[in-house]
């Protein structure tokens, strides 16, 4: 799980760092500097305290579009969303930047498995099936790393869209 630290000022307030401790599933898009979009399934995330910082881990068989996205533009939208209730938010930064792995990201993802089993398999998604699409090696996966700039509540509903502001996602 996540440790929560309050941190004054961030975007990621107390609310949100609950949510994100829940079993969410995770997407990152960024778009082309001609702003053809590309968007990829994450196989999980970490939250950087201090300096208030996002990690999304993408496995490169699948982001090479992405990743180039990224390089030219790094503008990044990663979406959180909890697939029993629907919760979700997005978190938006314009700093993102692909690299390796660092200490303590790998066993983030493989916790990123487990939650996603645990998640899904109750909606009658086999264990089996959760476990390949979320299968991958240390070698096989890239950090995105942001500063997280804005976010917004996108809960199916009336206030999809609107700006965080302390709201609960």
């Amino acid at each position: 799980m996540l440790q929560v630290v309050e941190v004054a000022d961030a975007v990621l307030d107390a609310g949100v760092l609950q949510f994100l401790q829940r079993r969410v599933m995770v997407s990152a898009a960024s778009c082309s500097v001609e702003h053809v979009p590309s968007v990829v399934r994450c196989v999980g995330f970490r939250v950087l305290e201090r300096p208030q910082r996002l990690v999304v881990f993408v496995r490169t068989s699948e982001t090479a579009r992405l990743l180039a996205d990224l390089h030219a533009t790094r503008r990044v939208a990663v979406v959180f969303s909890e697939p029993t209730t629907h919760r979700t938010l997005q978190v938006k930064g314009d700093d993102a930047l692909p690299g390796p792995l660092e200490h303590g990201d790998w066993p983030q993802v493989a916790a990123h498995v487990e939650a996603a089993v645990a998640e899904l398999a109750p909606l009658g998604y086999p264990e089996t099936w959760v476990r390949k699409i979320f299968e991958s090696a240390p070698n096989q996966v890239r950090a995105i790393r942001f500063t997280p700039m804005s976010a917004f509540l996108q809960t199916p509903g009336p206030r999809a869209g609107e700006p965080l502001a302390g709201a609960q996602p």
